[in-house]
């Protein structure tokens, strides 16, 4: 398996990798170091190995907080020139445009490339777009050495629908064309909505549509799990929120520590990965500004099993993410983790979670950014948590199919589809 990150943090690969090595696969998950440090370690029964990339993204952001201001005018400055370059070397090159717009793409050829090739794997299992490429090659050069190699690509969101990940006019357009190139190398192809499955099969004209394969959590109960409260520093009697993921401006936290001054009492939990992020100060500052930075905690991550266990000591969970054609089209981690703590969820307007919660009526839908709204919501589901957590103890209610536990056997069906007349077993 691929992926063009730490690894830690990142739950549906985790999961992936664990359940597939569980179920007899032998799987070497590599991904690329954020500090430029190799390491290695076991995720159950698979193999963890964190590869070294070319400029390691503690450097850039390094750099970036130097430049500041500057950057940010010089940025500004060279716009037009981008979109220049963007209408050249697409006229030039087509899908092959990205060599030029986007030549770091590269990096994760140099670092991958020769690992993959030494594990000599039978499946490549490539997540998100950038390992698309990566695993297509892999699969090329072995395939021209004589042996068979099959590619599935894990689609984690419709590029299209993306914000961009850096701040200039090449690089959405460079991601896409990068895409398009090498989708027609994927053997299989799986997404993590019904949604997005329809799109990808249009955008990229697949003769079949991806498998689906949730971002539901494991069902399994984990031993001993942090305390939540505990480490807010709260009482089981305080009402307490809880957001768990990314922090970022679009995740719409904002609004949350905007309605806590209309909240008296109410306290959030932010479950975030690294609580020093620029965002995640601003917000404090907000909080600060405010006079509810007594209120809002920052804590740390838990293990990925664990977390729906840990978030159910919180009383609501709550996702103001913003209007974004990615947030439009699918039930994200979090919503499976708040259901499977058997919270209720306070969701804005987005229109896949914000459907499906009043179809099942487990919590409130608001106007996404309505400070207002979002603080109605809250109240509502305060007020009388019993009605909206009785969803998940029905006969009907939708737990069941919301864990990894049943998406791994759609996985390992995909796998075995690809591989069974050779009955081969590695995957990387």
């Amino acid at each position: 398996m691929l992926v063009d990150n730490g690894v830690d943090g990142d739950s549906r690969v985790q999961k992936a990798a664990r359940s597939a090595a569980a179920a007899g696969w032998d799987v070497t998950l590599l991904g690329c170091s954020p500090t430029g440090t190799a390491r290695s370690r076991q995720l159950g029964r698979a193999e963890v190995r964190i590869l070294p990339l070319g400029t390691p993204a503690t450097l850039r952001a390094r750099l970036v907080a130097r430049g500041g201001p500057l950057l940010r005018a010089a940025r500004l400055a060279r716009r037009p020139l981008e979109h220049a370059q963007v209408l050249l070397w697409r006229a030039l090159r087509g899908d092959r445009c990205w060599r030029r717009l986007e030549p770091g793409l590269w990096n994760y050829e140099r670092t991958f490339g020769p690992v993959i090739d030494a594990l000599a794997p039978d499946l490549i299992h490539a997540h998100d777009f950038r390992m698309l490429g990566v695993g297509a090659r892999a699969a090329a050069r072995a395939r021209a050495a004589g042996r068979s190699v099959a590619l599935v690509w894990d689609a984690h969101e419709f590029l299209p629908g993306a914000a961009p990940r850096r701040d200039n006019a090449r690089w959405l357009p460079a991601h896409l064309a990068y895409e398009r190139e090498y989708v027609p190398c994927a053997d299989a192809v799986v997404t993590v909505s019904e949604e997005l499955a329809d799109l990808l099969r249009r955008e990229h004209n697949l003769a079949t549509r991806p498998t689906v394969v949730l971002n539901a959590p494991e069902a399994a109960t984990p031993g001993e799990v942090p305390d939540l409260r505990g480490r807010c520093g709260v009482e089981a009697s305080t009402p307490l929120l809880v957001y768990g993921g990314s922090a970022t401006a679009q995740r719409g936290l904002d609004t949350v520590v905007e309605a806590l001054p209309t909240l008296p009492g109410v306290h959030l939990a932010l479950v975030v990965n690294d609580p020093s992020t620029p965002y995640l100060r601003s917000l404090l500052a907000t909080a600060d500004r405010l006079a509810v930075a007594d209120r809002v905690h920052p804590v740390g991550y838990v293990a990925p099993d664990q977390v729906p266990a840990y978030l159910a000591a919180a009383d609501a969970g709550v996702i103001p993410i913003h209007h974004w054609p990615n947030h439009e089209i699918a039930l994200i981690t979090k919503f499976f983790e708040y259901s499977h703590a058997r919270l209720p969820i306070v969701v804005s307007d987005v229109r896949t979670m914000a459907a499906t919660v009043r179809a099942t009526g487990q919590g409130e839908v608001f106007p996404a950014q309505d400070t207002a709204g979002f603080a109605r919501a809250v109240r509502a589901v305060l007020a009388d948590p019993g009605r909206y957590r009785a969803v998940y103890d029905a006969p009907d209610g939708p737990l069941a199919g919301w864990t990894w536990e049943a998406q791994a056997v759609r996985l390992d069906a995909v796998y075995r589809s690809l591989l069974r007349p050779a009955g081969r077993v590695s995957t990387a």
